[in-house]
């Protein structure tokens, strides 16, 4: 009795100073601040009109809903952050596992000469057998420091942001497409103003040969209707070279056969005027999901740190045995081979090196690093709103003028043709007004495209359907 009074008083003794004399996390912390952009922007409180979830529906395409569902159904991107959430979620149930107990089935049978010079009585001592033991066995590590929790909020939080960051993509993705889409409308309207154009002249080119055979023109006019027509075929060229160059690019965007984007020949239609918000919307962050996905790393790293910063602390396991044990085989399932024991671990690192600290100091800068990702997100995102409605805003009053200058150009084309027919002017006068009325036609289809890819990158500045309330996981 006294010799396990005295043991317990040496084990407290013990404890106390290993819990005096433990390692230091003292100094070790993130600096990082996360920002906040509330109390530095203007918001609207109250737009609500954010994109659906399949807002390039509304543009009444359905090339380029085939298009963008294609490819939000094949592309290595999506297919790619798809694997690392379930990776991620295959983390938490890793992680998890860890509060549960471990229970192992062993079977061991090790043969050896037994020891004449140990605890082994003279029958075994010198002698060959097999030592065999058959048991159950069962560890389970009591969590008081949170060490454990922490690790499997740390893979939760990554697998939120693996969720969001895959939801990202998708968004990223069908932009991509829509963006392509509408920069090969507006070749086909600029080709469009191309051709028709050639048709005009190719009409003004007869009707110089007509005053030349009337002796009104020379063949110096002639000569020049002639040659502006070859200088506009070089024009249409490059613009079907472009075309041609979208096209393999949306079929690469979209995971298709080239073969059915070679002849895609989208037209630019009269757009819906989008509701644009008065300022940066107050529920953007919680709609854009590259900003979610930076928050929940932040969480993550922040949990991470936390774990290792458990570590500083004592550790302790309870194993339990229960089976069978004997030397040599036969004698494993008689009577009195049974074992069953009860052996509780302590662990306390007294010293290592700094190994832990700077373990944590790591784990540290990781979530600094994750709050500066996270800042530069949202200055991103907010920048992607203010340049989206700043150029919408300046594009209608870009329109109106464009079309004021057409306008103007046509009239001027116009009398410049009657005056031609009429003999009272030259035919480099003709030429000069219609390459007005050409530049300020192919204007007008740059701009109207501008308004539809203005559209795409207003639906995807304001997170292109995504809403972080709608972000789950599986249950764990």
């Amino acid at each position: 009795m006294n010799a396990r009074r005295s043991a317990l008083c040496l084990l407290g003794v013990t404890l106390a100073g290993l819990l005096g004399g433990c390692i230091s996390s003292a100094g070790i912390a993130p600096t990082a601040t996360r920002l906040d952009a509330r109390p530095t922007v203007a918001t609207d409180d109250v737009f609500d009109a954010w994109p659906e979830d399949r807002w390039w529906q509304a543009f009444g395409q359905p090339a380029l809903n085939d298009l963008v569902e294609h490819a939000l159904a094949q592309h290595p991107d999506l297919t790619r952050a798809q694997a690392r959430l379930v990776e991620a979620r295959a983390a938490i149930d890793y992680v998890h596992a860890n509060l549960l107990p471990a229970l192992d089935l062993d079977l061991e049978s090790t043969g050896q000469r037994y020891t004449e010079n140990g605890l082994y009585p003279p029958a075994l001592g010198g002698h060959h057998d097999i030592d065999s033991r058959f048991a159950l066995d069962a560890v389970y590590q009591l969590d008081f420091f949170g060490r454990n929790r922490a690790a499997v909020a740390a893979a939760t939080s990554q697998a939120r942001a693996a969720a969001a960051a895959e939801q990202a993509v998708r968004v990223a993705i069908a932009s991509e497409v829509a963006r392509f889409y509408f920069e090969l409308a507006r070749l086909v309207a600029e080709r469009d103003v191309l051709l028709a154009t050639r048709e005009q002249r190719e009409r003004i080119v007869e009707l110089v040969r007509a005053r030349v055979r009337l002796g009104l023109d020379s063949n110096v006019e002639l000569a020049q209707a002639e040659g502006a027509i070859p200088r506009l075929q070089g024009e249409i060229e490059r613009v079907e070279e472009n075309m041609s160059l979208l096209r393999s690019q949306l079929a690469r965007l979209a995971v298709v056969d080239p073969a059915s984007t070679a002849t895609l020949t989208p037209r630019i239609d009269d757009r819906p005027a989008p509701t644009l918000p008065t300022r940066i919307p107050s529920g953007l962050l919680a709609r854009r999901a590259d900003v979610t996905a930076a928050r929940w790393r932040i969480e993550a790293a922040l949990a991470g740190a936390e774990s290792i910063k458990a570590e500083f602390y004592p550790t302790v396991d309870l194993a339990a045995f229960a089976g069978l044990s004997s030397i040599g085989l036969s004698s494993l399932f008689e009577t009195g081979a049974a074992i069953y024991g009860l052996a509780p671990r302590l662990h306390l690192p007294i010293f290592d090196g700094d190994r832990l600290r700077a373990k944590l100091s790591f784990a540290s800068a990781e979530v600094d690093a994750a709050v500066a990702d996270y800042n530069a997100q949202l200055l991103r995102a907010l920048q992607d709103v203010v340049h989206a409605l700043t150029s919408l805003r300046a594009l209608e009053r870009r329109q109106a003028a464009q079309a004021a200058a057409q306008a103007a150009a046509e009239q001027a084309y116009a009398l410049a043709l009657e005056r031609y027919q009429a003999g009272l002017t030259g035919y480099l006068t003709v030429l000069a007004t219609e390459s007005e009325v050409l530049s300020e036609k192919r204007a007008g289809a740059a701009l109207r495209a501008r308004g539809l890819l203005l559209d795409v990158a207003l639906s995807r500045a304001l997170g292109g359907g995504f809403a972080d309330e709608d972000l789950t996981l599986a249950a764990h």
